[in-house]
């Protein structure tokens, strides 16, 4: 897939999705289905429009290209979304973007899109306009609930990562370089990479999860089964913040200063403070069995 910057496109007839897509959910999916190009933002509009209001993302906009390049698309078209394109008129989108610089025949976006000055333009817009086709596609349900990226985000910061896996289509991930810790793991005999959450994007609510952990290597990635603990470690006093803690089953090495990319598969339980360490480690030993059985490669 091609990766553009909207300065950079070159006039073709296209078949056009447009929307900010964080987390490429199913409902994104239908958005984008049938088309050869997206049109997205970055950054986020609303860390733009609302600098201390803007939500923390389920998405890098590295993880976001990957997916949505795993769907078909031949090229991503990106507007670097700044104050002075967040005071575009919604026509002046429509005749100066859509029209003229991506010569869109088709054009497809979900039914709660608004783009321009203060939101001001929506579907019906598009819809008016002659010049190219428009599909606004519903919002999707799965069991009742609505597919949104906020409800999304939601499920994750509440631990139920299966949920949320369903409404993306596939597992929630977090990326990050592995860091030093406290080296306590290894001493209790189960050896951890450690990620900082980055406060920009959605990190799991406390508790342990069974997991895949993908080591980034120069060529490919390696798969392991994990256990993975999501929190600030109750059973010891570190003066640490948060940390993602990850026990990658079957793996021996070095992962410091690599990255890692951490599937979340379901919440084990929450993170507690154990009568003893001996009763943590016992617990750790349950985690890694479950962790192993659902996550099983």
């Amino acid at each position: 897939m091609k990766v553009i910057h909207l300065p950079d496109v070159e006039p073709r007839p296209r078949r056009v999705a447009v929307g900010t897509f964080d987390g490429v959910h199913l409902g994104h999916r239908e958005v984008i289905r049938g088309a050869d190009t997206v049109l997205t933002f970055d950054p986020h509009p609303q860390s733009v429009v609302s600098p201390n209001g803007g939500p923390r993302l389920l998405t890098t906009f590295e993880r976001k290209k990957q997916l949505i390049a795993g769907l078909g698309v031949e090229e991503l078209v990106v507007i670097p979304f700044d104050g002075d394109f967040a005071a575009q008129a919604p026509q002046d989108f429509v005749d100066h973007i859509v029209v003229e610089k991506l010569q869109a025949t088709h054009v497809s976006v979900g039914e709660n899109f608004r783009f321009g000055h203060k939101a001001q333009g929506d579907c019906a817009m598009l819809r008016d306009d002659p010049r190219f086709e428009t599909r606004v596609q519903t919002l999707q349900e799965l069991n009742g609930e609505v597919v949104s990226s906020s409800h999304i985000r939601g499920l994750i910061l509440a631990g139920d990562v299966a949920e949320g896996g369903k409404l993306l289509g596939e597992p929630f991930q977090v990326w990050g370089e592995v860091v030093h810790g406290d080296k306590r793991g290894r001493t209790l005999g189960y050896p951890t990479a450690n990620l900082v959450p980055d406060q920009r994007y959605v990190t799991p609510g406390h508790g342990v999860y069974a997991c895949r952990a993908g080591v980034v290597g120069p060529d490919a990635e390696a798969w392991f089964a994990a256990a993975v603990n999501v929190g600030v470690r109750p059973q010891f006093v570190t003066g640490r913040g948060e940390l993602i803690e990850a026990y990658l089953l079957d793996f021996e090495g070095d992962l410091y200063g690599q990255e890692l990319r951490i599937e979340f598969l379901d919440r084990l339980r929450g993170e507690k403070r154990f009568d003893s360490v001996d009763a943590l480690v016992e617990q750790m030993g349950a985690d890694v069995d479950r962790a192993r059985e659902i996550a099983a490669l």
